[in-house]
């Protein structure tokens, strides 16, 4: 026999013999969800083809019932953590703000295309009423460019005697989290997306380590991984989502359910029309030192330094350098 003939009758037997291990190993393996059952008895067939055959890691049908939501925290809890620990991510500035702050150069030329729509028809009060929020929106897109700044602040960072590197966290989507990652990826620092799921689907911005961009559908395991690691909270303005957050972490720092941390409140105009503290203290509703649980900034570098000068004034006396109890 010639060379050639063996060498191909190798390769068919070789074929056929690849061919009936996979299908053994389809028909035996309980893994697998739809396995070739061809050898088998129908009976036997129709048994492994059901639902309570499939491995219970394996069936969304299981996993999705209500009575494993427990389990579902868990795991969502568990993927994000583990996830953040083998990247090292271990201290962290977490960035809030609203979705709908838009890149300045996004926003002029929203509110262009607004006055020529307008200058076609000047008497349309729905145009007049649309350049009037394109220019509103001109107006906030300066909270952009400052949570950019930001980014690239803590991500140029060096670890110091007072305060360990640092990396940013958003919550993942556009505007002010975007502006963020994106200001920690242009200084070539990696930094973190915990984004959400929602009934408007929201996308990750393209700023965040892809390693790093995780999708959470309990808000509260979201929220618990947005201040696990937190050495600083800035507050950018922003809308429900927001303020849910702010009062959260207030309330989390004047009950001391967490280590003590820096909060920052950026833009004082916003902020005190938005909320109005010292009526709060003034009624009763919270002490006049708890207005000392934050401070006001405007600046990149203004919240850069407030957060650097708060460790470098709070080290001689803080004795736990952990996660406070409520992390």
């Amino acid at each position: 026999m010639k060379a050639s003939s063996k060498r191909t009758n190798v390769n068919v037997v070789t074929a056929v013999t690849a061919k009936a291990t996979k299908a053994t190993k389809a028909a035996t393996d309980p893994h697998l969800d739809t396995p070739a059952h061809s050898g088998l008895p129908p009976r036997v067939q129709r048994l492994m083809s059901g639902p309570t055959w499939r491995d219970a890691s394996r069936d969304p049908d299981f996993l999705q019932r209500p009575d494993m939501r427990g389990l579902r925290l868990q795991l969502e809890y568990e993927k994000a953590q583990r996830g953040l620990q083998a990247a090292g991510i271990d201290h962290t500035v977490v960035v809030y703000g609203a979705s709908r702050t838009l890149d300045p150069a996004v926003a002029r030329k929203h509110f262009a295309q607004a006055r020529r729509a307008l200058r076609a028809q000047p008497d349309d009060h729905t145009l007049q009423a649309a350049v009037h929020a394109a220019g509103r929106l001109v107006e906030r897109s300066a909270s952009y460019e400052v949570a950019r700044e930001l980014g690239r602040l803590v991500g140029a960072s060096k670890a110091t005697a007072t305060l360990p590197k640092l990396t940013i966290v958003t919550g993942g989507g556009p505007g002010i989290m975007a502006a963020s990652n994106r200001g920690a990826s242009e200084a070539g620092a990696p930094s973190v997306g915990l984004n959400i799921t929602l009934p408007h689907e929201q996308f990750p911005n393209p700023w965040q380590s892809p390693e790093l961009c995780f999708r959470f559908h309990y808000f509260g395991i979201r929220k618990l991984h947005l201040l696990e690691r937190a050495k600083a909270a800035v507050f950018f303005p922003g809308g429900y989502g927001t303020l849910d957050e702010l009062f959260e972490v207030l309330t989390l720092l004047q009950t001391r359910k967490i280590t003590p941390l820096p909060v920052v409140l950026v833009g004082s105009a916003f902020w005190h029309k938005a909320v109005n503290f010292e009526f709060l203290a003034d009624e009763g509703m919270i002490d006049h030192v708890d207005k000392a649980l934050f401070t006001f900034c405007e600046t990149a570098d203004e919240i850069w330094s407030t957060i650097r000068d708060w460790y470098a004034a709070a080290q001689p006396r803080r004795t736990n350098h952990g996660r406070g109890k409520g992390r």
